[in-house]
């Protein structure tokens, strides 16, 4: 068996894979048992006669061959589908943009964007998801989105090391800072010491989020009451006075009553970039090019 006569249904599971990052996690969104997976892995590799993925104990990485893979496959695939709606009598959509975004992207940047691209330019179509920066990333590898908005922070590393290296342009950097109710004792300063941090009780993501939700700098071991995924309900509890948690400052418009934003001196500089990605495509397609330019500009008008 050579390479060129792998099935569709392993390059799908490939792509899949590469974007998912684990066998699990591919197998869990495909509707297949894990075995399945990795059946399909099996016989895509022994047609290209190299390993196409390093196994590791975090998940997948893809190897050298796995990326030319990756890449060739999400193009096939794309134009497979293309001819089967042209055969089903559907003309095949014209003016579509496909975008991820981070979670806190999606309660200013995303929606305001849309409904500024849709006044200038009703005929293209976004069709978007929320995701975490790893996983836009592999998506953007894997070819199931054009445009990614990713989280940053320091040292502000490029978003992966793979070839090609990703267009990314920051769209905005800010501080990040903590959300307290307005009852607190903290509440009445503009900005705190990160000492007086230290023993709150902080609401943060779940614990595979690095703690996500509790001062970077903090030089204890946190208390967390409470662990919620979503910004919004994270600022709901800080509202509720159950804790206290890390906020963009994007998010300031949108606090529930009963919540105060402060900066925090003292330790290293906490900045946030937010940023825009995709792969180098020569000449750009113009839907995604109104795309950027629509994200663009509201970050802009907000920085």
């Amino acid at each position: 068996m050579t390479f060129t006569d792998a099935s569709l249904t392993a390059l799908r599971v490939f792509r899949e894979v590469a974007e998912r990052g684990t066998l699990t996690a591919a197998a869990t969104a495909l509707g297949y048992t894990q075995s399945a997976v990795s059946r399909q892995i099996a016989s895509l590799e022994r047609a290209a006669g190299t390993a196409l993925l390093e196994r590791r104990h975090d998940g997948v990485r893809l190897t050298p061959a796995g990326r030319i893979v990756v890449r060739r496959a999400a193009a096939a695939i794309d134009q497979v589908d293309a001819a089967a709606r042209e055969l089903a009598g559907i003309p095949e959509e014209q003016g579509t943009v496909r975008l991820g975004w981070f979670a806190t992207a999606g309660v200013w940047l995303v929606p305001r964007a849309l409904a500024a691209l849709r006044e200038t330019h009703p005929g293209i179509t976004v069709i978007s998801r929320e995701g975490s920066t790893p996983a836009l990333i592999r998506a953007l590898r894997a070819g199931t989105v054009d445009l990614a908005i990713l989280a940053s922070a320091p040292p502000f590393r490029a978003p992966d090391t793979e070839t090609p290296a990703l267009e990314v342009q920051t769209l905005s950097e800010r501080s990040l800072r903590i959300a307290v109710p307005s009852t607190h004792p903290l509440a009445h300063a503009d900005v705190v010491d990160i000492a007086d941090l230290r023993g709150q009780q902080w609401i943060a993501g779940p614990g595979g989020e690095l703690y996500m939700g509790v001062w970077p700098g903090l030089d204890e071991r946190p208390q967390i009451v409470h662990t919620a995924r979503d910004w919004l309900a994270k600022l709901h509890l800080v509202a509720a006075g159950l804790g206290i948690t890390t906020a963009p400052t994007a998010l300031t418009f949108a606090l529930p009553p009963g919540v105060r934003i402060i900066a925090v001196q003292g330790g290293p500089e906490e900045q946030r970039r937010i940023l825009l990605a995709r792969l180098p495509r020569r000449p750009l397609p113009e839907p995604i090019a109104r795309l950027s330019a629509a994200i663009r500009a509201v970050a802009s008008d907000h920085g």
